[in-house]
């Protein structure tokens, strides 16, 4: 963090923040330090954290603080999507992959962070342009999801302007490596590390004789369209519904590598999370002596 320490804050919908940010706001008042908010979300919980607008949060934030679940913290990224600023998460609830710490360790890694005594993981996005140009990003997945009763998944994936395969099931997903323990991994997609700048494409439920997923470097871009077959498409990202999809609409992903910076003070590595959450184990025949 940088001579003036500004540290913005996003907040779990639902969930109360109270004692973290509370936890935090002490911290920085010792320190001579400002703490931002958006104002839907710090009025809610009547705080000393100064709100302002989103813009603002982002042009000033040295740090984001996530306090919240996974999804938060994507929120978190898209919001700081493009710019060097750390993202720490901190865990409210159930254990996810992106919260770093609790509450109880927030004072440690808040005076960690300030001493520089962190890493910063960098995290790719995928960004999605929309039949109407308008664009989308997100860090975990792009999804085309189909509405029950409403038809199948029906869709041509296509690779740098060159047709592969043809999908037909109840999605296809496009998944970054930090996504591929998400709905990817629902589907029956690999775990993929973090490290790894690629992002896959993965069928759910396929119906098709090709079920495989794809996985694509980042410098590739894969277009989808809706075949005639196709019943009406939600497109979701990061599993929020943000448009609707029709027959002969296109959707071009493409990667944005280190699109954000997540802080890691080296209390778990990705696996160790990814045995717990997932609770990966193995074969029964291998623990057998």
């Amino acid at each position: 963090m940088g001579e003036t320490r500004t540290i913005g804050l996003v907040l779990h919908p639902e969930r109360n923040p109270r004692t973290a940010v509370n936890t935090i706001v002490g911290w920085a008042t010792g320190r001579d330090a400002t703490v931002l908010g958006l104002p839907d979300e710090v009025d809610r919980i009547d705080c000393a954290a100064v709100p302002v607008d989103a813009s603002e949060l982002v042009d000033r934030a040295d740090l984001v603080v996530s306090l919240g679940g996974d999804g938060t913290m994507l929120r978190s990224m898209r919001l700081v999507c493009g710019r060097p600023t750390p993202v720490l998460g901190v865990n409210l609830g159930r254990l996810g992959f992106l919260a770093e710490i609790d509450v109880d360790q927030l004072p440690d890694a808040l005076t960690s962070i300030d001493r520089n005594h962190y890493t910063a993981e960098p995290r790719m996005a995928v960004i999605a342009t929309l039949p109407d140009g308008r664009s989308v990003s997100a860090f975990n997945d792009i999804a085309m999801v189909r509405f029950p009763g409403d038809g199948l998944t029906a869709v041509e994936v296509s690779v740098e302007g060159h047709s592969f395969v043809r999908y037909s099931g109840d999605a296809v997903i496009v998944a970054t490596a930090a996504g591929s323990t998400a709905y990817s991994f629902a589907a029956g997609g690999p775990i993929v590390s973090p490290a790894v700048e690629g992002f896959l494409v993965i069928p759910a439920s396929a119906h098709s004789a090709f079920n495989r997923a794809i996985m694509l470097s980042a410098e590739e871009r894969v277009t989808l369209e809706l075949l005639p077959s196709s019943g009406t498409l939600a497109l979701e990202v990061d599993g929020q519904v943000h448009a609707h999809l029709e027959v002969g609409d296109r959707v071009t992903v493409a990667a944005v590598p280190a699109a954000a910076r997540v802080v890691r003070l080296g209390a778990t590595t990705f696996y160790e999370r990814a045995r717990r959450k997932l609770r990966v184990s193995g074969s029964v025949e291998a623990d057998i002596l």
